[in-house]
């Protein structure tokens, strides 16, 4: 249970972290709607595995430069999404049902596993507990992940729903969260460009 607890405090962390994939979810919920937004909480489920695989077949720190490689494309895709996401507001809602997400869904993957703070969490925390548990019992290991990933969705998913709900206040208070979810993807990408370029020199 103490690893349990363990995950389910690492994961509460995580969630309530904002970074670029909170502010992306933010964008998707007042764009689409809750109901289209919520699969998206499940692309850590999708984005980790490999990251994972990674940090615990080379048992150690990844280097430097693999890293600031990672910021600068992670940080140019938040930037195009956010440009994105400023560029919607300007247009007039389309009529009709709007589309499924799948699209959301694959580049939500891509702005996670770009993100070099889930690299660095596994690398130098969520990994070395995750490889100690194994070492023990693949079950403790498995109790890890199980908390871990419960309170990460589970609290994107309720940043999703309480985004959906606030949208509902009217017109012009759901295209101030969509802004402000725009320019935070924007501050973010750059913010993540700047120090992957900072880093290189």
């Amino acid at each position: 249970m103490v690893l349990f607890l363990k995950g389910l405090a690492l994961g509460f962390s995580a969630a309530a972290q904002p970074g670029p994939f909170q502010a992306y979810l933010l964008a998707q919920s007042i764009r689409n709607g809750a109901a289209r937004t919520l699969p998206v909480v499940l692309v850590p489920l999708v984005s980790d595995p490999p990251v994972i695989g990674a940090v615990l077949a080379v048992l150690a720190q990844l280097p430097a430069g693999f890293l600031r490689g990672l910021q600068i494309a992670g940080g140019a895709v938040v930037l195009w999404l956010g440009a994105g996401t400023l560029r919607a507001l300007a247009r007039p809602p389309a009529g009709g049902p709007a589309r499924g997400p799948p699209r959301g869904f694959l580049r939500a993957v891509v702005v996670n596993f770009t993100n070099p703070n889930v690299w660095i969490f596994w690398s130098l925390v969520g990994g070395p507990i995750l490889a100690e548990a194994w070492h023990a019992a693949p079950a403790r290991a498995a109790l890890f992940l199980a908390g871990f990933y419960l309170l990460l969705v589970g609290g994107n998913a309720a940043l999703v729903l309480l985004a959906a709900q606030a949208s509902r206040l009217g017109p012009r208070f759901a295209r101030g969260l969509g802004a402000a979810s725009g320019i935070a993807l924007v501050l973010f990408g750059t913010w993540q460009v700047g120090r992957g370029i900072a880093g290189t020199w």
